[in-house]
């Protein structure tokens, strides 16, 4: 489980997430100094930081080196969530809470997902009719 990311790692990869690309620490510290006042040493402390965490990929491009993500922003929020879900005395009321915070586009939006995730499930994986019932009684 990825542990979360701090502020600033989370603006830096925010930008390799969005530009989905090779980015350099010229690129990103260009962009963050439009909301704030940061050193090149310190983006490049980031990424490197962010590296040895696993979270980007570098190639040596010149005197330089390219990041890029090695995992989307989705997959980020989706491990965080599960954890913080397996981490729960009481999984079912955690997602009912949980379900209570969100708004109506949010849960369209996990309406939409149930409905993706149903489709793609194999029905060789589906429990049998009456299978785990049965033996429950």
């Amino acid at each position: 489980m990825p542990r979360p990311l701090g502020e600033l790692e989370d603006a830096v990869m925010t930008r390799v997430w969005q530009w989905n690309r090779p980015v350099t620490v010229r690129e990103v510290l260009e962009d963050l100094q439009q909301e704030r006042s940061i050193a090149y040493t310190t983006v490049m402390t980031v990424l490197d930081n962010l590296h040895q965490k696993g979270w980007v990929r570098r190639e040596v491009e010149g005197r330089a080196y390219r990041y890029t993500a090695v995992s989307s922003r989705a997959a980020y929020s989706a491990a965080l969530m599960n954890e913080a879900w397996a981490r729960s005395d009481n999984p079912a009321a955690a997602l009912v809470a949980f379900f209570g915070m969100m708004s109506p586009e949010q849960r369209e939006a996990l309406n939409d997902a149930i409905r993706i995730v149903q489709r793609d499930t194999p029905l060789s994986t589906a429990p049998e009719e009456g299978g785990a019932e049965e033996a429950a009684s």
